[in-house]
């Protein structure tokens, strides 16, 4: 009941809740919380499970960046869809052992995040863990009726075009396992991911996507599951992928082709468009890199021309180890 009462606590500090919101009537405090929806809208809802020792680990990890990246996939989720967020939900189960510094930076890191796009924590849960901390975001937004951008309305001579640059975060989190500290822009990447909510609005706003899914899993991927969802294949070009930087000036380079191919946690935009798409939405840059196909295959074209079907070597939950590193030699 305390800890309940401390996360309210915080809540309140931060003005996150509200006694009577234009979405969440009523929030914490109660069995269920009560929610409006605009007239002519639908409910978008998305859950993410936030795992140490999967998606942070608290030697790598500060509570306040484990709390941010935690909203930050969710939101990222309605962003994919042209969405607009309106409340999340978040439910913990904590060793008894965990001191109470870390939990109040979690949720810390959490609402600042939330406060930025105006969003309210209306409830959640908590339990107990036996194994490390488990941390269950629901994220709720809306969208006008009928108006939801899905991952299966890519059509053939579509264009394919992401947000921002990619395999910084996972260039980030392979340095961290090896001992090494990344450039502070690499830190940013994998820690404080942002959300595309305004661009993914404006792509919904001015109907410009035709499909679109959130860069969580990897390129190869999320585009996979764009391809299949459409029942269609894609060809994209790898001197076009925009990839994050190294170092700065003369001597900064860019990330492997491999990490953002296949990296993950870019949390940026993949659409397909057959319309005319400008270099930036929202103030982020926005880059071309291949176009849909009829043939169900996604082939990767190499800088000499060359090319070759490229394997979902992304992230897969349940996954065994041995699988992946049979995947990951072909």
């Amino acid at each position: 009941r305390e800890l309940i009462s401390r996360i309210r606590r915080f809540a309140l500090r931060r003005g996150q809740l509200k006694r009577a919101g234009h979405a969440v009537i009523k929030g914490i405090g109660d069995d269920a919380s009560v929610l409006r929806v605009p007239p002519g809208h639908e409910i978008l809802l998305t859950t993410d499970f936030s795992l140490e020792g999967v998606h942070f680990r608290r030697e790598w990890h500060c509570a306040e960046v484990v709390g941010h990246r935690c909203l930050a996939r969710g939101l990222s989720d309605i962003a994919a869809m042209g969405g607009e967020p309106i409340a999340a939900f978040l439910s913990l189960a904590l060793p008894p052992e965990l001191p109470q510094d870390w939990v109040d930076g979690f949720v810390s890191g959490l609402l600042k995040l939330a406060r930025r796009f105006g969003i309210e924590l209306a409830g959640g849960d908590t339990a107990q863990s036996s194994s490390g901390i488990l941390a269950d975001i629901i994220v709720l937004g809306f969208v006008p009726k009928g108006k939801a951008i899905l991952r299966s309305g890519a059509r053939p001579g579509d264009r394919i075009y992401v947000s921002g640059d990619l395999g910084g975060s996972a260039t980030a989190l392979e340095l961290l396992s090896s001992g090494k500290k990344p450039a502070p822009a690499l830190c940013r990447r994998h820690a404080a991911p942002e959300p595309r909510i305004a661009a993914g609005r404006i792509l919904r706003q001015r109907r410009l996507a035709s499909a679109m899914i959130d860069l969580s899993d990897g390129l190869s991927t999320d585009l996979a599951h764009v391809c299949e969802e459409s029942g269609v294949g894609a060809e994209i070009v790898e001197r076009w992928i925009p990839r994050a930087s190294v170092g700065r000036g003369a001597r900064g380079r860019q990330v492997s082709i491999e990490h953002a191919l296949h990296g993950g946690e870019d949390y940026e935009l993949l659409f397909t468009s057959s319309k005319s798409i400008p270099q930036k939405i929202a103030g982020v840059r926005i880059t071309e890199i291949g176009r849909i196909t009829r043939k169900r295959r996604i082939m990767l074209i190499a800088g000499s021309g060359s090319e070759r079907e490229l394997d979902a070597l992304g992230w897969e939950h349940l996954r065994t180890p041995d699988a992946r590193r049979k995947r990951l030699s072909r």
